[in-house]
């Protein structure tokens, strides 16, 4: 089986996205870099323009990356990813009510778990194999992190400070939860910060 670990875009005071789910100012250094590098968003195309580095890290992510599991707030805010995510991968979404024009669609890359996260986690490592399951959503990856199930959380730290909006590790609840650092990456307008969950 493969890893289950949560990545995030952050600002400097804990924020994957502002006011109104804006997305702008944690996804900026995604267009700093000297390299084009065309994503697909449903039947959209994207223009990144990534760094060396940049283009390296998401190139690993998505060979290693089996699936994404996502909250149902990620999946409607995302818009479904117009059908397709832009890592081309099954996404498994949590949800309690599965939004009815996806789940009899043909062809759909989606995976609707209404009974709880471990069987969420247990679908997505299924589908994975051997795998990395992508954690999506603040909710589900707080969620993986108190049950004990996240094995990696990756942070891209943008330099802006937000101010509000919505913070990855908002009231956790829990007792400390030790990281070791992996992999501490500079780039332009953004670190990459790797760390794995130290587990008893």
């Amino acid at each position: 089986m493969g890893t289950l670990g949560a990545g995030f875009s952050m600002s400097l005071d804990g924020f994957i996205a502002g006011p109104g789910d804006d997305t702008r100012h944690v996804f900026a250094w995604m267009f700093q870099g000297n390299r084009d590098v065309q994503v697909s968003i449903g039947d959209e195309d994207l223009n990144l323009k990534l760094t060396s580095e940049g283009e390296g890290q998401r190139e690993d992510m998505a060979q290693a990356l089996g699936v994404i599991l996502s909250g149902r707030r990620m999946f409607d805010v995302a818009q479904a990813w117009g059908g397709k995510h832009p890592l081309d991968v099954p996404i498994v979404v949590l949800t309690h009510q599965p939004p009815q024009e996806w789940v009899d669609k043909p062809d759909s890359p989606f995976v609707f778990v209404t009974d709880g996260l471990e069987s969420a986690v247990a679908k997505a490592k299924e589908i994975a194999g051997e795998k990395t399951v992508g954690v999506g959503g603040a909710n589900v990856a707080r969620q993986c992190l108190k049950a004990g199930l996240l094995d990696e959380i990756g942070i891209d730290l943008v330099p802006v400070l937000l101010g509000s909006g919505v913070r990855l590790f908002e009231e956790l609840g829990i007792e400390p939860i030790a990281l070791e650092i992996a992999d501490v990456a500079p780039d332009v307008g953004v670190t990459h910060l790797r760390y794995r969950v130290v587990k008893a």
